[in-house]
């Protein structure tokens, strides 16, 4: 793992009163204050594996007290983790809203037992932050948050590089297209290493979905004009992108689909957290007035990825798997063909 940091660091041998006087003109630089959580490094993770491998995408599971139904659906979740432990993912990517109460400890001492089974089975967790997972005092819920994932370093956005691969991950409470976030997401796409075929973005706010603040059916959330605007800048990039972006995101309690400039963009919060039916927009590219508790696999080739929606259904009381969703992303078709004639 190689990491990238911006670090003031001296060493200062004189009186107590200059010391001082250095800590706060560090302070002053960097911006920190007291209560500061802004992140001031970044970590760039690596795997050492090869293509084809597959991973794991879904988020919004609430992991919380399963006596209290209120706030998540505690046997799909259980029967989501042990079906992705059974999968054997590379690693799984989580979309967001990991817990119902970020600073609430006993919300985080459910998800280590309940996903236990996959540090048995060594499989890796790569998270974006979701708004539940930042609840309450924002630095007793990070710390809760980083004391379970310790490779993070502390960073609320980093980038995961597996074989053809690199996973951006963001968090959608900061500025996505300006700051420190802004900055770094625009300098990793201005340098995408020539050996990388796509481009994942994990972050838990959609830029595109069918789902709506009316709650016309009981529940939804609109796409947010910063994530619109984000999206934007995705797609025209892909317009001349040789490696093709895809972006995966949760806070819609659903699954959707949807293409735009040439890149796909997954809704994927189907974990746990009360599903919800939504009015699907005419360009939603999977249709359905059902409720989707589910997970993505994401199985990734040379030139190709393939991604397919598993569907868990409990109403008979029993576990009942489908695959009502499957597509292949390609990279651009010139670059394909330029690989395949070499």
């Amino acid at each position: 793992m190689s990491m990238r940091r911006t670090v003031v660091a001296q060493e200062v041998v004189v009186s107590l009163q200059a010391v001082v006087l250095v800590v706060l003109a560090c302070c002053s630089l960097i911006g920190c204050t007291k209560k500061s959580s802004a992140q001031t490094s970044t970590v760039e993770l690596r795997l050492h594996m090869k293509s084809p491998f597959r991973f794991v995408a879904y988020g919004d599971t609430r992991f919380h007290d399963p006596k209290d139904t209120d706030a998540a659906n505690p046997p799909v979740r259980v029967a989501l983790v042990q079906a992705i432990a059974k999968a054997n993912p590379a690693f799984v990517c989580f979309t967001g809203d990991i817990v119902y109460n970020g600073y609430d400890v006993n919300d985080w001492k459910v998800w280590d037992h309940e996903t236990s089974v996959w540090r048995e089975n060594k499989i890796p967790v790569y998270p974006a932050l979701g708004n539940h997972d930042l609840h309450g005092d924002e630095r007793i819920a990070l710390d809760n948050y980083f004391q379970r994932f310790p490779d993070l370093n502390k960073s609320r956005f980093y980038s995961v590089r597996a074989a053809n691969a690199l996973i951006l991950v963001l968090d959608s409470s900061l500025a996505e297209r300006s700051g420190p976030q802004g900055q770094w997401l625009a300098d990793t796409l201005d340098h995408i290493p020539a050996d990388v075929d796509f481009v994942f973005l994990m972050f838990h706010r959609p830029p595109y979905t069918s789902s709506s603040d009316d709650k016309k059916y009981g529940g939804g959330h609109s796409a947010r004009a910063p994530e619109q605007a984000l999206a934007r800048i995705l797609e025209e990039r892909q317009a001349h992108a040789r490696f093709r972006i895809v972006v995966f995101s949760g806070h819609v309690h659903n699954y959707e689909r949807h293409e735009h400039g040439g890149v796909t963009y997954f809704v994927t919060g189907g974990g746990a957290a009360h599903a919800y039916p939504i009015e699907r927009a005419p360009n939603d590219l999977f249709q359905s007035k059902e409720i989707n508790y589910h997970y993505l696999l994401v199985e990734v080739d040379h030139l190709q990825a393939k991604v397919t929606m598993n569907r868990l259904d409990m109403t008979s009381g029993k576990a009942v798997w489908t695959q009502p969703d499957s597509v292949m992303i390609a990279i651009p078709s010139a670059v394909a063909a330029q690989a395949v004639g070499h």
